[in-house]
């Protein structure tokens, strides 16, 4: 016997359905044994341009670093930086943990 799914509601907004799915089964409206992977091949993040201003031998060593990898000195920059923020984040969250504990 076929399933009956429930019908999507309008939103009004996204905070509106990010509450919604918060709180319910997406099972009831969604028959996911017919869904299939989505690819977004032309998706990519939203990039802001920014001036840094750096020491020069700084610099001249994030490019040696970068030129032994064979990255962008740009690139090596934005993984390390995502690293130390993910590190950072990290950090912060297992500290609440145990504030919490």
């Amino acid at each position: 016997m076929k399933k009956q799914t429930k019908t999507v509601p309008e939103f009004s907004s996204e905070q509106e359905e990010r509450e919604f799915w918060a709180t319910h089964d997406s099972s009831e409206y969604i028959d996911w044994k017919k869904a299939k992977p989505a690819i977004f091949p032309d998706l990519k993040p939203t990039m802001k341009t920014i001036s840094l201003r750096l020491p020069e031998t700084l610099l001249n060593r994030i490019k040696t670093l970068a030129n032994e990898r064979d990255v962008p000195y740009q690139s090596l920059m934005k993984m390390y930086l995502r690293e130390r923020i993910d590190s950072e984040y990290g950090l912060e969250r297992n500290k609440q943990k145990k504030a919490n504990s």
